[in-house]
């Protein structure tokens, strides 16, 4: 019996990695699927709109007061922080930049992906599972509607929308409560200010910012809603359980957004 396990481990690891490498192929079909609506004009009519805009809005509105709260409360506390302590140790010269690269370059677009995944994103595609298992997709392509189009592609737009608007909201609102905390309320500092902060938003590192919320918001947006979709499909064939289809989507959502973050750091400080 042992021997005809281990010679059976090899062929359990085998299909354990085709697994795995099935379930991200099937991710990266959904992004396909997905851009390739996204690009057709027939996406858009009216009833389309509707519900594009009608997501974009539940998933901007109530996340961008919360979120621009919080950012708010941690720009102003980590800025004091790093502004004392670089006065402390006679770096005060370093102190702007520093604000600048913790909080607008690193922290902001982070907490915004991750605020809008479990927020938005993760709920959303804990409601596409139980749409799934309540046989409701499958009565949209019974009725000849595509579940993709109709349910799943406005959610997706959405979350991307609201990655960017959250982010680019957030950190200008910290560049500005930066320059407040530092300075108070002068004008006469702005020159300095802004030349520091031209000086950290180098060519290339503004590429690199740009690229990271982009592939953080498709990452958010894709990720759960293709593990609900694809896995879901799986878990009914086998039995399987809704929440073990929560938890692969969201290890895989974190998993890449931590090998985003890191390319980032690396593209920044390498």
């Amino acid at each position: 019996m042992t021997r005809v396990s281990f010679l059976s481990l090899p062929r359990r690891l085998g299909l354990t990695i085709w697994a795995w490498l099935g379930s991200w192929w099937q991710i990266v079909l959904f992004g396909v699927v997905v851009v390739t609506l996204t690009l057709s004009p027939s996406t858009y009519g009216r009833a389309s709109r509707s519900a594009i805009a009608r997501q974009i809005v539940r998933a901007t509105a109530p996340n961008l007061m919360w979120f621009t709260v919080l950012s708010a409360l941690i720009s102003v506390v980590l800025t004091r922080i790093v502004v004392v302590t670089a006065f402390s140790y006679g770096l005060s010269r370093f102190a702007i930049e520093m604000v600048v690269r913790v909080l607008v370059l690193e922290l902001i677009p982070l907490t915004a992906a991750m605020f809008v995944a479990l927020r938005f994103m993760l709920p959303d595609s804990a409601e596409i599972e139980q749409l799934r298992a309540q046989g409701a997709l499958e009565s949209l392509r019974r009725q000849g509607m595509d579940p993709v189009r109709h349910e799943l592609l406005p959610r997706v737009m959405a979350g991307i929308f609201s990655v960017w608007m959250l982010g680019v909201v957030s950190c200008t609102m910290t560049l500005v409560l930066a320059y407040l905390a530092i300075y108070g309320f002068t004008p006469w500092a702005m020159a300095g200010y802004t030349r520091v902060v031209g000086q950290v938003f180098n060519p290339a590192v503004t590429m690199i910012l740009v690229l990271k919320i982009f592939f953080f918001s498709l990452a958010v947006s894709f990720i759960p809603m293709a593990s609900a979709y694809y896995d879901g499909l799986a878990d009914a064939r086998r039995r399987g359980t809704r929440l073990a289809t929560g938890l692969t989507g969201m290890v895989r959502l974190f998993s890449v957004v931590l090998v985003i973050e890191m390319a980032s750091l690396m593209g920044n400080y390498y």
